[in-house]
């Protein structure tokens, strides 16, 4: 089970200072996670430009120009968010028995170890 969701808060924990221009410390919603390469697209964090040419659509409306988006960043530069306490935490998993129209069923719940809270 993922430790890490679409949806989810996170926090930077790793790499430059704010001051030199990084991304460490701040904290914003995960837009998507690329399973494939163990990475995260975060809201708000590790901006970069991208150069695409101009050319021109079939209707004359020109295209390209400089785009600014949010690039990918390793799953381990990030923690996060309990939501009691708004810091970083790690994440736990335990079982409990649920019951859905009459049915019991055993779910694995994700929770944050320092508060104890469901994410």
């Amino acid at each position: 089970m993922a430790k890490i969701k679409k949806g989810d808060l996170v926090q930077v924990i790793s790499g430059p200072k704010p001051e030199r221009g990084g991304d460490r410390g701040k904290q914003g919603k995960v837009l998507e996670v690329l399973t494939e390469q163990n990475r995260v697209i975060v809201e708000g964090v590790n901006y970069v430009t991208k150069h695409n040419r101009v050319g021109q659509t079939q209707r004359g409306t020109k295209t390209g120009g400089i785009e600014t988006f949010e690039a990918p960043i390793h799953i381990s530069n990030v923690a996060l968010v309990d939501p009691s306490t708004k810091k970083p935490t790690r994440v736990g998993h335990r079982v409990e028995e649920k019951t859905k129209d009459g049915v019991k069923r055993t779910v694995r719940v994700r929770y944050a170890k320092k508060s104890g809270k469901d994410l």
